[in-house]
């Protein structure tokens, strides 16, 4: 309910500043567990795909976005929850664990952090590890534009992917790694493809 409340508030006052539109909204499913995997270029992004998707993100975010007690209240109201990006956080691979297994949505940039443009070696293979632990597909997202008010903003929407379909037994690291670099590859090319 909170959540909805801040959604369509944030919503309509986000809609006067930015025309966004959004490209393959039909690839979305209407239930059950998904990873969303999206590039990460403005710190508007996750408020944005937020507000665009039909269902409740989980979003891991930054640690370091609760710093502050009224912020990391807000934060954790809305469903998201910290994530130390130094290492490997059992907390937040269990809490983001715990939102597949109840069939939610959950919000990961699998760079890592905010970058300027397409790097496979900015590829993380989080995202693919909590896929394959849950046996959740991952829904790639691409959004694009320069974030100044007024402007147009494309959110791109690719369908859901199992990226370890090909993979006989336990994947090995080297596994990990390329699907990582799938994966990346996939959500920027989003805006390159017709028909969505």
């Amino acid at each position: 309910m909170f959540y909805n409340i801040i959604k369509s508030i944030v919503g309509v006052i986000l809609k006067i500043f930015f025309r966004i539109r959004v490209r393959g909204a039909r690839n979305i499913p209407k239930d059950g567990k998904l990873i969303l995997c999206s590039n990460h270029a403005s710190n508007w992004d996750p408020i944005l795909i937020s507000i665009a998707f039909p269902r409740q993100i989980h979003w891991m975010a930054k640690k370091e976005l609760f710093k502050s007690k009224f912020l990391s209240n807000l934060i954790f109201k809305l469903g998201s929850f910290p994530v130390d990006r130094s290492g490997a956080d059992i907390n937040a691979i269990k809490s983001a664990l715990r939102i597949l297994k109840s069939e939610g949505v959950l919000g990961v940039f699998p760079e890592g952090t905010r970058v300027k443009g397409f790097d496979l070696n900015n590829a993380k293979s989080g995202a693919i590890l909590l896929s394959t632990k849950s046996k959740a597909p991952i829904l790639p997202v691409y959004i694009n534009g320069n974030y100044r008010p007024f402007s147009s903003l494309d959110i791109y929407i690719g369908k859901p992917t199992d990226y370890a379909k090909n993979i006989e037994g336990k994947p090995s690291s080297e596994d990990y790694t390329n699907m990582g670099k799938e994966l990346l590859y996939d959500i920027y090319n989003l805006q390159n493809m017709g028909g969505y």
